[in-house]
C-alpha cells in the first residue's frame, strides 16, 4: 500500500509523447493534406516594389488561362473583408493606418499582395499570376530608421507622428497554411489553419467577414512550429477566408519558402544606446537606454507591433538591484516586411544590451565580471520586489544561479588558466550573462489595451465509458509537446495510467474558449486549467464509486486506473466498470443521485503580471587572433539560457551623485551582441576592443513579386 501511494507521478518525468508515433508514420495531417470537394487554390501577386502606387492592374490574360475561377483586387475583396487597424489603449501613442487584406491603390512594401488569383490547382494558378500586368508608380522609399524618424518622407501622411518597430524571423518546417471552406446554405465557415490561436482567429474572422462567431469553427490540426509567427492576423490569410465566401467554395492557401521570406512577421531590428551609471566602489544606481526599431508600414493586427520595444524597455536592467532607469522608445515606419512578437519578444536585445554594458564597467573598475554581478543583482531574499522599470517579481534566484552555475563551470579554474595561456599566446574569453524571461501573461498583457485576446485557458476533462479519460484544452499543439505535457498532468491528477488519457486541441468547435499558444504559457495557463479538471473529476469519481459500493468516499482513492481502498490499496471497481454503470446502468444508483463525469475548468494568472524565471549562463571561446577563425566555443546554463556576452567598449566609472556628464556610454545597432568569430578576447575578462558588428538577420530581397512555379 505504502509502495503503490510512493509510486512517482508522470509530472515532470521523461515520457514518449502521444503524438509522436502518429507521426513518425507519416499519418500526420497538416492543413497543406486536407482534401476537399470542389477546393480551389489561392496565389496572390505581390508587389516588386517597396512603396509604389498602382495605377493599373490588367487581368484580362491572367482570366483567360485555363483553370482559373477568379482574379481579384482589393478594392473587390474590400466588400467582403473589412481593414483593421493595430493599436493597443495602454501603449500610449500608438498609431497604424488601416490595412486591408488586399492593398488598395498603393503597395508600402516588397512582397505586399495586391491581386489575388483563385484556380483550379496552385500549378494554374500560378501560370495566371505571372500574366497580370501592373503599371506602378514608385513613390519615396524609407527604409532607414533615422531616415523615418527624421521624417523627411512619411508613409502615411495623416498620422502625423508615429511610433511601432522590425528585423529576424523564425523559419518553420511548415509554412503558414489555411484553407477556408464556406456553407452558404447554412451561412457558415470553417477554418483549417496552421495557428497558435483558433479562438482568436475564430473572433477576427468573425467580426471582419460579419459571419457570427457561432458559425465560424476553427481547426488547427498537425502544425508544423510556429516559433511566435503563426499568431498573427495576415492579409493574405485573410484574403483566402473573404475568397472562400465570396465565390462560395473551399479555397486553399499555401505560403512557399519565398512567401515566408517575403510576408511572415519579421522582428528585432534594434539601434540601442545605453548608459550606466556606477559608483566606483562598483554599485550600479542607473541605467539610461535610448531604443529604436522600426515596424514596417503596418502595426500588426491584433497584438500590435508595440510590444518587442516595451518589452525591451521593461527587461533592460531587469537582474540588477539599481533604482533610477530612463527609457526611451522610438518606433518608425519604413517600407519593408511588417514586424511583430516573435520568440523571446525583446528578451535577447534587452539580455544582450545589458549584459555588454555590465561588463564593460566591470572592466573599466577592474572588478571580476562574476563578482560585479554578485554585487548587483537583486538579492535572493528581497523579494516579492519591484524593479526600477515598475515591474513586480513575485520570486526569483539570481544568486542561487550565479553559484550553480560558476561552481559547475568551476569558474576560477578557467580564469586561472586564461592568465596561463594568454602568456603563450592563447586567447581565451568567459562571457556571462543574466536575464529574466516574461512567461504566463495576465490580462495586464492584451486584455487592458483592447486586443481580444484570451488571458485565460480551458480544459475539459470525461471519463468514458471504458475507463478512459478525453482531455480537451484550448492550448495547441505545435510540435513543442504540449499535448505530452497534458497527458501527464491530466493522468496525476485523475489517477490513471498515462496510456488511457487522450488529448484534444486545437479545435474551437470542441475545446472550451482560450488563449492558444504563445508567451511560455502552455504548462503555466493551460496545464494549470487541465490540472484543476482533474481534481474535480477524480472527486466525482469517488462520488459515483462511493454511491455504487455504498460507502463513504473519504476511504476510497483512484489509482492505476481503478477506485481502491485508501488504507490497503485493495481494488474495489475498475474504472471501465464504473464508467459502465454510470453510463448504461444508472437505474441501479440511488435515487437522487446523479453522475458528473465530464468536468470543464478555465485558469487565469492573477495577483501578477506575469510568472517570471531567470537564468544564468556562461560562454567559453577561444580564438585564432591570426585567423580569426573560432578554435573552441562553448556555453553552460543555469536555468534558461538568455545571451552570449560580447566584447565592448568602454567604461568611465562615476561618482555616486553620477551626473549626466559622467555616464558610461555603448552603442549597440544589432539584435544581439555576440561573440564573433573574427573578435580576439583582451587579457581581462572582456576585450578592450570592439567585435565586427553584423546584423544577425539577413535581409530577403525578392527580385521580383509574381511567383513562378516553385518547388515546396
Amino acid at each position: 500500500m505504502n509502495a503503490d501511494k510512493a509510486k512517482p507521478g508522470y509530472i515532470g518525468q521523461s515520457v514518449p509523447r502521444p503524438n509522436a508515433k502518429r507521426l513518425l508514420q507519416g499519418r500526420g495531417v497538416y492543413t497543406d493534406d486536407l482534401r476537399l470537394p470542389r477546393l480551389a487554390h489561392v496565389v496572390f501577386f505581390r508587389s516588386p516594389h517597396a512603396h509604389a502606387r498602382i495605377v493599373k492592374l490588367d487581368f484580362t490574360r491572367a482570366r483567360a488561362m485555363p483553370g482559373v475561377i477568379a482574379v481579384v483586387d482589393g478594392k473587390a475583396l474590400a466588400t467582403y473583408c473589412k481593414p483593421w487597424v493595430a493599436v493597443l489603449a495602454h501603449l500610449k501613442g500608438i498609431k497604424s493606418a488601416p490595412q486591408h487584406a488586399i492593398a488598395i491603390d498603393r503597395a508600402c512594401w516588397q512582397g505586399e499582395a495586391v491581386a489575388a488569383v483563385v484556380a483550379e490547382s496552385r500549378a494554374q494558378a500560378e501560370d495566371a499570376a505571372e500574366l497580370i500586368e501592373a503599371d506602378w508608380e514608385e513613390l519615396p522609399v524609407v527604409v532607414d530608421m533615422d531616415e523615418s524618424l527624421a521624417g523627411k518622407y512619411v508613409i502615411h501622411p495623416d498620422l502625423g507622428e508615429t511610433y511601432e518597430f522590425g528585423r529576424h524571423t523564425g523559419v518553420t518546417l511548415e509554412g503558414r497554411a489555411l484553407l477556408a471552406d464556406y456553407n452558404a446554405a447554412e451561412n457558415a465557415l470553417t477554418v483549417y489553419h496552421s495557428t497558435q490561436a483558433p479562438h482568436m482567429m475564430q473572433d477576427i474572422i468573425s467580426r471582419h467577414l460579419d459571419i457570427p462567431e457561432g458559425s465560424v469553427r476553427v481547426i488547427a490540426k498537425d502544425v508544423g512550429g510556429s516559433y511566435g509567427i503563426k499568431v498573427h492576423v495576415y492579409p493574405d490569410e485573410m484574403a483566402t477566408a473573404a475568397l472562400s465566401v465570396m465565390l462560395k467554395r473551399p479555397v486553399k492557401f499555401i505560403a512557399d519558402r519565398l512567401e515566408s521570406f517575403l510576408t511572415d512577421i519579421h522582428a528585432r531590428e534594434h539601434k540601442a544606446k545605453l548608459r550606466l551609471a556606477c559608483t566606483k566602489a562598483g554599485n550600479i544606481l542607473a541605467f539610461d537606454l535610448d531604443d529604436m526599431t522600426s515596424i514596417g508600414p503596418y502595426s500588426v493586427y491584433p497584438r500590435t507591433s508595440g510590444i518587442e520595444g516595451n518589452q525591451v524597455v521593461n527587461l533592460t536592467g531587469g537582474p540588477y538591484m539599481h533604482k533610477q532607469y530612463r527609457a526611451n522608445l522610438n518606433v518608425v515606419f519604413t517600407n519593408k516586411n511588417l514586424t511583430c512578437q516573435y520568440r523571446a519578444v525583446g528578451h535577447p536585445i534587452a539580455v544582450s544590451i545589458t549584459e555588454c554594458i555590465v561588463d564593460l564597467a566591470a572592466e573599466k573598475l577592474g572588478m571580476d565580471p562574476a563578482e560585479f554581478r554578485r554585487l548587483n543583482l537583486i538579492p535572493d531574499d528581497a523579494y516579492p520586489y519591484t524593479s526600477a522599470a515598475g515591474i513586480k517579481f513575485e520570486k526569483l534566484s539570481h544568486h542561487q544561479t550565479l553559484d550553480k552555475l560558476l561552481a559547475l563551470m568551476d569558474y576560477k579554474k578557467l580564469r586561472r588558466e586564461q592568465v596561463a595561456l594568454r602568456k603563450k599566446a592563447v586567447y581565451r574569453g568567459i562571457g556571462l550573462a543574466a536575464m529574466i524571461e516574461v512567461t504566463n501573461p495576465s490580462p495586464a498583457f492584451y486584455g487592458v489595451g483592447g486586443a481580444r485576446i484570451s488571458a485565460q485557458d480551458g480544459a475539459t476533462l470525461r471519463l468514458e465509458p471504458t475507463g478512459m479519460v478525453t482531455c480537451m484544452v484550448s492550448v495547441t499543439e505545435q510540435g513543442q509537446g504540449t499535448e505530452g505535457i497534458f497527458a501527464q498532468i491530466a493522468a496525476d491528477a485523475v489517477g490513471v495510467s498515462i496510456a488511457k488519457v487522450r488529448v484534444i486541441t486545437g479545435d474551437t468547435g470542441t475545446t472550451p474558449y482560450g488563449g492558444g499558444t504563445w508567451a511560455s504559457r502552455g504548462a503555466g495557463i493551460g496545464g494549470e486549467a487541465v490540472l484543476q479538471s482533474g481534481k474535480v473529476l477524480r472527486e466525482h469519481i469517488l462520488q459515483v464509486a462511493a454511491a455504487i459500493l455504498q460507502q463513504s468516499g473519504e476511504m476510497l482513492d483512484v489509482r492505476s486506473d481503478a477506485v481502491v481502498d485508501v488504507r490497503t490499496g485493495e481494488v474495489k471497481l475498475p474504472l471501465a466498470e464504473l464508467g459502465r454503470i454510470a453510463y448504461f446502468r444508472p437505474d441501479t444508483l440511488p435515487m437522487d443521485f446523479q453522475s458528473e463525469l465530464m468536468v470543464t475548468r478555465h485558469y487565469t494568472p492573477r495577483g501578477y503580471g506575469f510568472a517570471f524565471t531567470n537564468g544564468m549562463q556562461a560562454s567559453l571561446v577561444e580564438v585564432d587572433v591570426d585567423t580569426g577563425s573560432s578554435i573552441r566555443n562553448s556555453s553552460t546554463s543555469r536555468s534558461a539560457a538568455a545571451s552570449c556576452r560580447a566584447s565592448a567598449a568602454r567604461c568611465s566609472s562615476t561618482a555616486s551623485t553620477a551626473p549626466r556628464d559622467n555616464w558610461s556610454t555603448a552603442t549597440w545597432p544589432n539584435t544581439w551582441c555576440r561573440w564573433r568569430a573574427k573578435c580576439p578576447t583582451s587579457k581581462s575578462a572582456t576585450s578592450s576592443r570592439r567585435p565586427k558588428r553584423q546584423n544577425s538577420a539577413r535581409k530577403v530581397r525578392a527580385k521580383q513579386a509574381p511567383p513562378a512555379r516553385r518547388a515546396r
